[in-house]
């Protein structure tokens, strides 16, 4: 046995600890670096380090985009729970959990306003509310916002980020592609522009509906844009996948995006493209 003992250092009243405020720092997924919170929402909600660009609510979609005010519709539809699906707990249980949580109706919004002082209806997809997925009300008021579009001959833009159709709506999810794809129709036909914003994640239905028949494509950098993920398609044709694979770069070489534009870039791209179409 020693023939001292360590003394030990009285702790420090609570009071007097330093504590961290929740949310004061955040870490970036594309180089692992812990960022400074406020410097990212400074930034756009983009990495001052490897420019990795962080998903974004609907609402902050909105206010970059738009010149100032915009005013939101078709805000009072909810989903019901027709199927009564339940897994760990019911279906409807859930949507009022995320509603309460992200303040949203659903996983999309829609407004209208100006972009460049062109007027627009304009549609962003909800990730946080679970996980953006599409049932039967995201169908319903893109559906709508493509209507309002046709009506008024305003372009209309649609801002994804989603991880598919709704599971718990089964078929009636699913039938949402159709719907919007043939709302998108009419749009062409009538020669009124329709703009397809994608950003991380656009996967499942949503790509192979709506996402990808826009009179332009636009996605933003590193975006994972893709029907099935890269895992499930290397489980099924038993090969590795070429590096980059669905990500906006590959999509860029291979035809299926016209054009990758940073987040700070995003509304003078879209600005100028709505002139092309509009004068």
């Amino acid at each position: 046995m020693a023939w001292f003992k360590k003394e030990k250092k009285p702790k420090a009243p609570a009071e007097e600890r330093l504590t961290i405020p929740e949310g004061l720092w955040v870490r970036c997924e594309g180089c692992k670096e812990t960022v400074y919170n406020k410097e990212v929402e400074q930034n756009l909600g983009v990495c001052p380090k490897c420019n990795y660009h962080f998903r974004i609510s609907a609402k902050q979609r909105f206010d970059l985009l738009f010149d100032g005010s915009y005013k939101e519709f078709a805000t009072r539809i909810r989903s019901s729970d027709p199927l009564e699906f339940r897994d760990t707990k019911p279906y409807k249980d859930r949507l009022v959990a995320y509603q309460e949580k992200v303040g949203t109706g659903d996983a999309v919004l829609c407004a209208e306003g100006k972009i460049d002082k062109i007027p627009v209806i304009c549609c962003a997809m909800e990730y946080a509310f679970m996980g953006g997925s599409m049932g039967s009300v995201v169908g319903e008021k893109i559906t709508r916002a493509a209507e309002r579009s046709l009506e008024k001959r305003w372009p209309l833009i649609v801002v994804s980020c989603s991880g598919g159709a709704r599971m718990q709506e089964s078929i009636l999810s699913l039938m949402q592609m159709a719907k919007i794809s043939a709302a998108l129709a009419r749009l062409h036909d009538a020669s009124v522009p329709y703009i397809s914003v994608l950003t991380d994640p656009t996967t499942g239905g949503v790509t192979a509906s709506f996402a990808m028949l826009g009179d332009v494509n636009i996605a933003e950098p590193e975006a994972l844009v893709a029907f099935a993920g890269p895992r499930v398609i290397e489980q099924t044709i038993r090969q590795k996948l070429p590096e980059g694979f669905q990500r906006s770069e590959f999509l860029v070489e291979h035809g299926m995006v016209d054009l990758i534009v940073e987040r700070s870039e995003m509304k003078a791209t879209i600005g100028r493209i709505l002139r092309l179409f509009v004068t």
